[in-house]
């Protein structure tokens, strides 16, 4: 393995735990908003002391989805590194650019076919 790709693969696992993270701690916000929710038929739709249950559950449910879909994002990209793919367009098998990479580091497309692709 070399040195860049043992950065780029430390990169990608500190991304994956980050999102992991969300996924477990989004997830347990929401198993609790359940527990919480279990047996009561209050009407907090209409409760002027604050965030209702819905919206509260539609605010996690969003985070929830958006962590699962970067942890997937991250583990695609892992994959692409260990298989010698990483930074490579899927589109026109050209390099995908190192700035593009540092922001988007699962990035699958260089610029121009992201863009074609509106992306």
């Amino acid at each position: 393995m070399t040195p860049d790709h043992r950065r780029l693969r430390a990169r990608l696992d500190r991304l994956r735990a980050e999102a992991e993270a969300r996924v477990a701690a989004t997830t347990a916000a929401l198993d609790e908003l359940t527990h919480d929710r279990e047996g009561s038929n209050d009407d907090d739709e209409h409760d002027p002391e604050g965030v209702t249950l819905s919206s509260e559950w539609s605010r996690l449910t969003g985070i929830a989805e958006a962590a699962a879909s970067e942890l997937r994002e991250v583990d695609e990209a892992i994959a692409r590194a260990d298989a010698g793919a990483y930074g490579v367009c899927a589109s026109c098998g050209r390099p995908i650019p190192a700035a593009r990479l540092e922001v988007r580091p699962f990035a699958t497309h260089c610029v121009a076919c992201a863009e074609k692709l509106g992306r």
